[in-house]
């Protein structure tokens, strides 16, 4: 909708990772250099970790993106709350292996023969696991037990599998416990990604504007950038989610620039909206005078409610106006 109002190429926000979209940040930049420098060691663990929507999908995305396909064999698994057995299987699909209910040794000894495979070939088998803070110790030790894997012959003493194991912060904690002891030996790089610092918010908004062929309409206030970075304490997605709807508010009142008050406005209406928000004053940018109460203070609150009612039917029909042209300025 606002993509086409203001002639971008595709949409600059939108919540579903995409490695076009890479903001080399610092944080991100260092989580990088910390997956290149594990993944050259060619064994044991890799782990890192971040905040629900700290970007640690796009990062894998771009990492994936740069894997030469002749020197690696990427299995992927995005469903943690498995048991141990379950999680084998899955490692052994996403090789393209079949997991038929045979016995452990048997499904152990074809995944050790396709790891060999891949050795002998030389290629590397690498394991991504996603969500691990959802595991379980007993899954855990499967993995770490599976890292143990190495040729039945031609490559002694090379490991089989890497594994890198990405999850929320609660991981780190989990893998502190002394249960996990021989599996914390094996991490060899571990980082945790931390959020956007506020210049690095104003240069990821500024970057994805620009991949989705931004020309400068709408401009943004600088204030405005600190406003989002107020709202969303520099997360990514929370960014994305927050610029997505400031632009479709821009869009719906023609407005050729974003100001901090429209990002403020739209920040407390995502608040009400998703997160049950405050109170009817805060939420509309009108606050109740002091010493205000009783029969005032009710009137206060319905005028409120009635000014937010009108600005939204005023958006409703500007949306339906540009659903009509097919956003069409």
């Amino acid at each position: 909708m606002y993509d086409r109002y203001y002639e971008f190429s595709a949409p600059p926000f939108q919540l579903t990772p995409d490695s076009r979209f890479y903001y080399d940040s610092r944080a991100h930049s260092r989580a990088n250099a910390h997956l290149t420098f594990g993944l050259a060691q060619g064994e044991g663990f890799i782990v890192v970790t971040g905040e629900v929507g700290a970007g640690k999908t796009t990062l894998l995305e771009r990492l994936l993106g740069q894997l030469d396909p002749d020197t690696y064999v990427v299995a992927r698994i995005n469903t943690t709350q498995v048991c141990g057995d379950d999680l084998f299987r899955l490692a052994m699909a996403g090789f393209g292996l079949d997991a038929p209910r045979d016995s452990k040794s048997s499904l152990l000894l074809r995944f050790g023969d396709l790891l060999r495979d891949h050795s002998m070939s030389g290629r590397r088998s690498l394991l991504i696991v996603d969500e691990v803070q959802n595991l379980t110790p007993t899954a855990l030790e499967e993995l770490r037990m599976l890292s143990n894997l190495t040729p039945r012959e031609g490559a002694a003493g090379r490991a089989s599998l890497q594994t890198l194991l990405v999850g929320q912060p609660q991981f780190r904690r989990m893998l502190a416990s002394p249960d996990l002891d021989q599996l914390r030996q094996r991490v060899l790089a571990s980082y945790h990604l931390g959020p956007l610092t506020p210049e690095e918010t104003r240069g990821y908004i500024l970057h994805r504007l620009g991949t989705a062929g931004w020309r400068g309409t709408p401009a943004w206030q600088e204030p405005a950038f600190e406003v989002v970075h107020a709202h969303t304490a520099g997360i990514p997605r929370r960014i994305n989610r927050l610029c997505s709807r400031v632009l479709l508010l821009g869009a719906l009142e023609r407005s050729g620039e974003i100001t901090a008050q429209m990002v403020q406005a739209t920040a407390e209406e995502l608040a009400e909206d998703l997160e049950g928000g405050a109170t009817a004053g805060a939420d509309s940018g009108m606050p109740m005078p002091a010493h205000v109460n009783g029969t005032a203070a009710l009137s206060h609150r319905l005028d409120v409610v009635e000014a937010k009612l009108a600005r939204r039917e005023r958006m409703f029909q500007r949306l339906f106006d540009l659903i009509a042209t097919g956003g069409e300025r």
